[in-house]
Parts: structure tokens; C-alpha cells; sequence
């Protein structure tokens, strides 16, 4: 009778030859779409390896941070002219009171850095940073409620059930640190909206390329200690056991959702070792921890945006930041503030630490969340907000093969609609797709009888954005 390790062994012997061969397969297909230096005739330069989203999750208000409006001054408290608000569907103000008014920021803009990029006074830390960045002012959307828009923003659809982009370039790209997930998701800020899983969901594709989440107080991921009395070596021969017993249900079954529990399994073996390293802040110095806001222990934004940097340091491929507290319906002049004091000098932090490190040329981060904030007003007197506004709104992108110290695109004059050089969801993709040498085209994957990509059935790269 064959013993359990001989039968490990013949097994993984097997698999590894089936695995190198699947490899071999995948990488000749990725050639068309990719840059490794084993493809000399790849389509695209890759400039980017990995890529952060740092997701203002609620909707930061366009015109309060990003896109100066003087002619709001002028019309403020004045109702919205027809032409601008015909046919669009508010998700929390009624018109049976009237006509919307509009609204002036209350904040200063100014032209900042060399760029003379405008940023108002509510991000003075970014506004460092500005000739950095590339800032797009004419997102738009047709999604205006949370839920819908946030899966739209990650997956290219407002429909629940596809792959967000972190699964896709996990798919496209894998990790280049076998001993970390290569999608994590940190989350900080005050809870108005569920976070939901579909939010870094691998959708169709393999469950190895589900964004994994840290939590952010405690163990970052849940059962990362062995039990009492249970040494590693032991553990090893859990494994080992455990593997041998699903390669047997493979060989009968073929269903390739064993092989993804046997690699959850193994990498999760691997991260007991791995992220205790990686989560502990105190390793950095004084300086960093400063430069950032961070204070180890704490949950925060600035905790989280050191932790990106140390993930991508390590080759983990795609990092997700939510930032929640951003849906400012009846008080913005209190809840944005706040929300800016929590997230602007990390944000900068994490720009200037990438930049010092040589990390920055090739790590791609996006700034946004999943609409803006209308330029017309939500209630009276001191309770006033802004409601989710997908018609028009700023993104920004810096690093990794976008060029910096741009502005891109305009609303019209009073921030409501994008009106030159309009960006769909879709294009954004599409740019950052290109930055990391893929063809939006080509990294597609066949699900129920057609094929599926990130880019949905639209999709183009804004040249004017690259470097």
C-alpha cells in the first residue's frame, strides 16, 4: 500500500507538471497583453507593478475640495437654471418645495504648486502634493446610490457578481510575494454605509482572487495564531494531510475549486508567518510614523496608508483603502472637515514616502469615491449637505505611468455636468490597465457562453493622462 507521504509526493509531482504546464498556457496567452521581459513584442510598457485605491467611500463633495467654482458664488442661494437639472433624479432632495438652489463652497481654493493646480484649503497636506497628481474633473456615471455605485466604481457594472479590478489584475498579474494575498482591503472612518464583500469580490473568476480584508483592530486576519499547544511542525502535518486527502478528491472530481481550497490553505499557512511582520508599525521610525499620522494600535486611515506602502513593498499587487463617512447630506460644513483632517496628511504621507522609497514610478494610486456631491443644496440653515452626485466629479491619479501635475476634463459652470473631455468609469480602467501594460481588450475571461473584462463592452485610454 502506497504510504500518505509517497502519495503526496507522486501527487504534487503530478500537479506541479500540470501546473507549470496551465503556467506556460497562461503566460503565452498574457504575452499579447503584458510586458515581462520574456515578451519582447508585448503591446504596452508596463510602468506600474502594483496599484493603490485610496476610496473616499459616501461620495467627497467635487466642489468643496477639487473643482473651484466662482460662478457658484455668484448664484449661491439662487434656484438651479432648468437646463442643468431637466431629467435628473435626485436620490435625497425633493422638488416639491421647488426648484434646487445652489450652493458656493464655503472653503477657499487655491492654485497649488507649479501646476497651479486648484485644491481648496480643506486639504492643505495633498495640496503639497499637487504637482504629483493628475486630476480628472470629468468623471461621470449614471449610478447614483451607494451601494450600486461603489460595485460600478470597482468592477466596471453596477450589477453585484463580477470581479472587482484588484481580482482582475490578481487574475492578470498575480502577486509577486507568494507569501501574501495579492488583493488586501483596509477599511477606517465612520460607519454610514455597509461595507460590503462584493466590494472586493473575485466575481466569476478562481476564489483565490478575492480581495482579502485586515481587519483593523486585533489579529488583521481572524485564526492567524495556531491554537494552544499546537507547534508548527505539527501544523505542517495537518496540512500535509489535509492536501493529500483533497489532491485525491481532485483526481476524481476535477473540480478546480479544490485546488483553490488546497492554495487558501497553504497561504494561509504561510501568512502566520508573514503578517505579524508585516502589521507591526513599531518597526517603522519615528520620522515615518510622523510624516504619516500614524500611531500604532490605532484603527485609522493613516495607519492603513503605511500598511499600503509596506504591502506593496512586499509585492502584494493591489491594495484597497475605504475610507467611510463621506455621505454628507444635512452637515458638510462639520462632517468634511473631519473627514479631510482624517485622511489628508497620510494621504500626502504616503505620496512623499512612496516618492523617497523609488516606490512611486511603479506604484499606481487612484484617489475618488463612488459619485461627488451636488452642487445644489440639501436642507436649510446649519443642517445643510449635498446629495450623491454622479453627473459630474473629480477623481485623481498619480505615480506609476500617469503624468504628473495635470488637470483633465471639466464640469460646466457650476460643477453639475461633465462637459469637456468627459471620463466614463470604464475609461478610467482603461488608463489604469494601460499603466500596468495590459490591453483592456485582451484580459478577458469567458463566463456563461461570452467573454467578460473589466472594461465591460466600453472603454478607452485618455492618452493625455500618461506619462
Amino acid at each position: 500500500m502506497t504510504s500518505i507521504p509517497e502519495a503526496i509526493s507522486t501527487m504534487s509531482t503530478r500537479r506541479r507538471f500540470l501546473g507549470r504546464s496551465a503556467d506556460a498556457l497562461g503566460l503565452a496567452a498574457l504575452g499579447s497583453l503584458l510586458e515581462p521581459e520574456a515578451f519582447a513584442a508585448g503591446n504596452h510598457v508596463a510602468r506600474a507593478k502594483h496599484v493603490i485605491v485610496l476610496f473616499m467611500s459616501g461620495g467627497p463633495s467635487h466642489v468643496d475640495l477639487f473643482d473651484y467654482k466662482p460662478e457658484l458664488e455668484v448664484w449661491d442661494g439662487k434656484p438651479a437654471p432648468d437646463e442643468i437639472t431637466k431629467g435628473v433624479h435626485f436620490a435625497q432632495i425633493s422638488r416639491q418645495s421647488g426648484k434646487p438652489k445652489l450652493k458656493a463652497s464655503p472653503y477657499t481654493f487655491r492654485k497649488r504648486g507649479q501646476s497651479g493646480t486648484w485644491i481648496s484649503d480643506l486639504l492643505p497636506h495633498t495640496a503639497e502634493v499637487a504637482d504629483e497628481l493628475a486630476v480628472v474633473r470629468s468623471l461621470h456615471s449614471h449610478v447614483f446610490n451607494h451601494d450600486p455605485a461603489v460595485t460600478y466604481l470597482n468592477t466596471g457594472h453596477e450589477r453585484v457578481g463580477r470581479p472587482t479590478m484588484g481580482a482582475w489584475l490578481s487574475y492578470g498579474l498575480g502577486s509577486e510575494n507568494s507569501d501574501l494575498p495579492a488583493f488586501v482591503v483596509l477599511t477606517s472612518g465612520v460607519k454610514l454605509q455597509p461595507l460590503l464583500d462584493n466590494y472586493w469580490s473575485n466575481g466569476f473568476l478562481p476564489a483565490k482572487h478575492q480581495g482579502v480584508e485586515f481587519r483593523p483592530a486585533g489579529d488583521p486576519v481572524l485564526h492567524l495564531h495556531s491554537s494552544s499547544g499546537t507547534s508548527v511542525s505539527r501544523r505542517r502535518s495537518e496540512l500535509d494531510l489535509l492536501r493529500w486527502m483533497n489532491e485525491r478528491h481532485h483526481a476524481e472530481f476535477a473540480d478546480p475549486q479544490i485546488l483553490t481550497r488546497i492554495e487558501q490553505y497553504e497561504l494561509a499557512f504561510r501568512m502566520q508567518s508573514s503578517v505579524p511582520e508585516l502589521t507591526d508599525l513599531t518597526a517603522e521610525s519615528p520620522a515615518t510614523l510622523a510624516l504619516y499620522g500614524a500611531l500604532p494600535g490605532e484603527r485609522s486611515f493613516a495607519n492603513n496608508c503605511l500598511m499600503a506602502r509596506r504591502l506593496v513593498e512586499r509585492g502584494v499587487r493591489f491594495v484597497q483603502l475605504y475610507d467611510m463617512g463621506w455621505d454628507s447630506h444635512n452637515s458638510l460644513v462639520k462632517d468634511h472637515p473631519r473627514q479631510c483632517r482624517g485622511i489628508d496628511r497620510a494621504t500626502a504621507g504616503l505620496i512623499k514616502d512612496l516618492k523617497q522609497r523609488g516606490l512611486l514610478e511603479e506604484t499606481l494610486i487612484l484617489w475618488g469615491g463612488e459619485f461627488g456631491r451636488t452642487p445644489v443644496v440639501e436642507g436649510a440653515g446649519r443642517l445643510w449637505g449635498r446629495d450623491h452626485h454622479p453627473h459630474g466629479f473629480t477623481m485623481w491619479m498619480a505615480g506609476g505611468g500617469i503624468r504628473p501635475g495635470v488637470s483633465y476634463g471639466e464640469t460646466d459652470a457650476f460643477g453639475f455636468h461633465a462637459a469637456r473631455d468627459k471620463v466614463a468609469v470604464n475609461d478610467l480602467h482603461a488608463t489604469a490597465l494601460r499603466c500596468l501594460g495590459i490591453d483592456h481588450l485582451a484580459l478577458t475571461h469567458r463566463f456563461q457562453g461570452r467573454d467578460f473584462r473589466l472594461t465591460d463592452v466600453g472603454g478607452r485610454v485618455i492618452s493625455d493622462l500618461l506619462a
